[in-house]
């Protein structure tokens, strides 16, 4: 017979566990923090947007400390940290914080982005706008190198930490398919790679490293700017691209990191690129409507260029 303390531990199989999302302000991100929180962590959540400062981004109705308080009212502990992942010293601060106050980190989540606004979409390489571009590269590749700089050396102290770099797209599809533009495609190709090397550099102190992708995330952007939809009416996004069909909600690939970080096994992925689609055929998680969708198989074998969709068999 199952005791209070094994119930507990199975339905909340991270607790004790410190974690740190940078990058949780909104999205996956967001996402993320609060399932981790759920299945019991304490959740460090940073990002540049609070109650009393609004990033570039311009979205003023999403902020870490509201990310911290959804942490906490998933049943974790959540505490927010603005930090500007581009500033060494801030995010040195963060990381001697958290040591200072848990001695510890077992999660690191490197989810910073923030780029899209400085993308030109439909431009050749040399039309882009260089301090754009190059502004693109900043927040997509070196918010995570200086992140992993000064969070690691905390993380490798204790064996079974886990570094997810999160980005758009699969190894699998990323690799042989251009990400248009040219900014955009590095930007979201380098996590693939840091998350192979670091692989090799903490595979030595007992540690994982791997790379995540959400599919068609329904994020709060996604849904309010692109589709001017609401979560609770997200099909009407369908009439302006059928394929928007396959989308899932940031929860689906919280879902995946919590599988994820809960797997005593977590090392055969070491320096895999993963998604959230197929991580659910793997662990058994659904997204929050009891679906589960696997949105890089049906992007790679269903033509995009339809004006239908069929998503039969996909979620």
């Amino acid at each position: 017979m199952e005791t209070t303390q094994q119930a507990t531990r199975s339905a909340r199989p991270l607790t004790g566990r410190i974690a740190l999302v940078a990058g949780a302000t909104r999205g996956a991100g967001r996402a993320m923090a609060v399932e981790l929180g759920r299945a019991g962590a304490t959740v460090y959540v940073t990002g540049r947007t609070t109650r009393e400062r609004v990033s570039e981004v311009g979205r003023s109705t999403e902020t870490i400390e509201e990310t911290a308080e959804l942490v906490d009212a998933a049943g974790g502990s959540g505490i927010a940290v603005p930090t500007d992942h581009l500033e060494p010293a801030q995010v040195a601060s963060l990381v001697e914080r958290i040591d200072r106050e848990q001695g510890r980190l077992d999660i690191l989540v490197n989810d910073i982005w923030g780029g899209d606004l400085h993308v030109e979409w439909d431009k050749k390489m040399w039309e882009h706008d260089l301090d754009k571009g190059l502004r693109v590269l900043r927040l997509g590749i070196e918010t995570h190198i200086v992140t992993s700089r000064y969070a690691l050396p905390l993380l490798v102290k204790n064996p079974g930490g886990l570094v997810v770099e999160v980005t758009d797209g699969t190894a699998e599809y990323n690799g042989p398919h251009y990400r248009k533009p040219f900014y955009y495609d590095l930007a979201k190709a380098a996590p693939l790679r840091m998350a192979r090397d670091l692989a090799e550099e903490l595979a030595e102190y007992g540690c994982t490293a791997l790379a995540l992708s959400p599919g068609w995330l329904r994020s709060e952007a996604m849904l309010d700017t692109h589709f001017k939809v609401t979560e609770e009416n997200w099909r009407a996004g369908c009439e302006q691209n059928p394929h928007f069909a396959i989308s899932e909600t940031p929860a689906f690939v919280g879902r995946a990191l919590v599988a994820l970080a809960a797997d005593p096994d977590v090392a055969r992925h070491n320096g895999a690129s993963l998604s959230s689609g197929g991580l659910a055929k793997e662990y058994g998680f659904t997204d929050v409507d009891g679906s589960a969708p696997d949105a890089w198989r049906y992007i790679t074998e269903v033509d995009q260029e339809s004006g239908t969709a069929d998503v039969t068999g996909y979620r």
